[in-house]
């Protein structure tokens, strides 16, 4: 119990929570759009310039995060292109992200483990630099969400009635994937790459079935996650487990005990 109160656990904790808000928040928007696949895209791309940053011995994490916002404009770029086939932008900044990230890891093998820790998440880990880069970028998405909430709500659900109405719909339409850069760049290393997307889904998976209204879903996304986070991590480190693999984990058990009482309450 002792290591719930060092301050590694500590720090671990702050970042997690920080992540649980803003990744189901940002997830809702996706995941309603038939986005769902992008946080696997853009968290290879990161893990690319992640590798890239450790080459050129620069802040990792950065790198990784001008990676994954390159990549949202070019997924837009190509989503605009292909209007019909939407999901082959994803499909085609996955395979270019994957491929680069190889190739980076065989120029530098001497930095491959540091690397694989993005992969498969180093919470215990984070320091004061990780904290502030999650921070900012906790404040920028809530802050943006806040702001723009109708004009996102309308473009969710909407998209044509948007355009009608004069809003800058591209401008959205960029906003919303630049957004889920950031989320995703800054969650790898708590979660990892591999993992990432988990906490973009599931819990918005939670919640569509329990909530009654888009505004509700969204709190409850946000609970899930929440709570996923503190008992993944409370139980890792008194177990030794694998953080977060535990954090994932108790999310998808959550996502079947929803799905059997609504099953139970539906019938």
């Amino acid at each position: 119990m002792e290591i719930l109160f060092s301050d590694f656990f500590q720090r671990a904790l702050l970042g997690g929570l920080l992540i649980g808000l803003t990744a189901p928040l940002i997830g809702m928007f996706l995941v309603l759009r038939r986005l769902s696949m992008i946080g696997d895209t853009l968290a290879h791309v990161t893990i690319a310039g992640v590798a890239l940053g450790f080459l050129i011995n620069v802040y990792p994490l950065v790198v990784g995060l001008v990676f994954a916002v390159i990549s949202s404009f070019a997924i837009e770029k190509l989503r605009r292109a292909y209007k019909g086939y939407a999901e082959l932008s994803i499909a085609v900044i996955m395979s270019g992200g994957v491929a680069m990230a190889s190739f980076l890891f065989t120029l530098g093998q001497g930095y491959n483990t540091d690397v694989t820790s993005y992969l498969f998440g180093s919470i215990y880990t984070l320091g004061r630099t990780d904290l502030y880069l999650v921070g900012g970028v906790t404040v920028v998405v809530v802050a943006v969400v806040v702001f723009f909430y109708k004009e996102l709500f309308l473009l969710t659900f909407e998209e044509d009635a948007a355009a009608v109405s004069g809003l800058p719909v591209k401008l959205l339409n960029m906003l919303i994937t630049v957004l889920a850069a950031l989320v995703i760049s800054t969650a790898i290393k708590i979660v990892g790459a591999l993992l990432v997307s988990a906490l973009l889904t599931i819990p918005v998976a939670c919640s569509l079935f329990l909530a009654k209204s888009f505004r509700m879903s969204i709190i409850l996304s946000v609970a899930v996650a929440e709570i996923a986070v503190i008992a993944g991590l409370i139980v890792a480190g008194i177990w030794n487990f694998a953080p977060g693999a535990t954090i994932v984990l108790l999310l998808i058990l959550m996502l079947l005990l929803t799905l059997v009482a609504r099953r139970g309450y539906t019938v």
